[in-house]
């Protein structure tokens, strides 16, 4: 099934999710050049809660731009298999080799605001990110590896700890804590 059905196809866990999904069902019935970051309006991403597998914590990095730690994603550039694109980035921000869906399922949807910045000197106008996140597994016991021009650190945390070390309210409070109850709904954790 293409994103776009499996979009169309998700039930959305709130009204942000709700809201969200119509959005980017909306975009991408607008714009060809959707998957592209030469739109610079919005464009899509893919983002992974990746946790271990005892599924008592959950893998952060010290992203640079938004100096706070975050879950792990990046732009799907052209590609629209958004798991492959998830399980990438998270292989390259990370540096873990061991690391697979739970399921091929979409887990979240948001749209996510990207203030002005500049990378690799280059100005970024502020954009919107259509998100797709994936709940993913890896091993915990894998070597850590900073990606140099995006992160500062990579660590594993508790999976409240995690919400507790991110400094963006916003995706504490709306999305990483979401990440969470609907982690502890699915696997029955306390």
């Amino acid at each position: 099934m293409n994103i776009y059905d499996q979009i169309r196809h998700y039930e959305p866990f709130n009204i942000q999710e709700e809201k969200d999904k119509t959005n980017i069902l909306a975009f991408l019935d607008t714009y060809e050049n959707a998957f592209y970051r030469e739109n610079e309006l919005a464009h899509m991403t893919a983002s992974a809660w990746v946790v271990n597998e005892k599924m008592d914590k959950v893998l952060m990095v010290y992203h640079k731009i938004y100096d706070s730690w975050s879950w792990l994603g990046g732009h799907c550039d052209g590609d629209e298999d958004c798991l492959r694109v998830a399980l990438k980035e998270v292989k390259e921000e990370s540096g873990i080799e061991h690391v697979k869906a739970l399921s091929d399922e979409i887990f979240s949807l948001e749209v996510l605001t990207v203030d002005s910045h500049y990378k690799k000197g280059i100005y970024v106008p502020t954009h919107l990110h259509l998100n797709v996140t994936y709940l993913l597994q890896a091993d915990d016991h894998d070597p850590l590896v900073i990606k140099e021009d995006e992160n500062s650190n990579v660590a594993w945390f508790g999976l409240y700890e995690a919400l507790q070390r991110s400094t963006e309210k916003w995706f504490v409070e709306n999305i990483y804590a979401k990440l969470n109850q609907k982690l502890r709904m699915m696997y029955e954790i306390d």
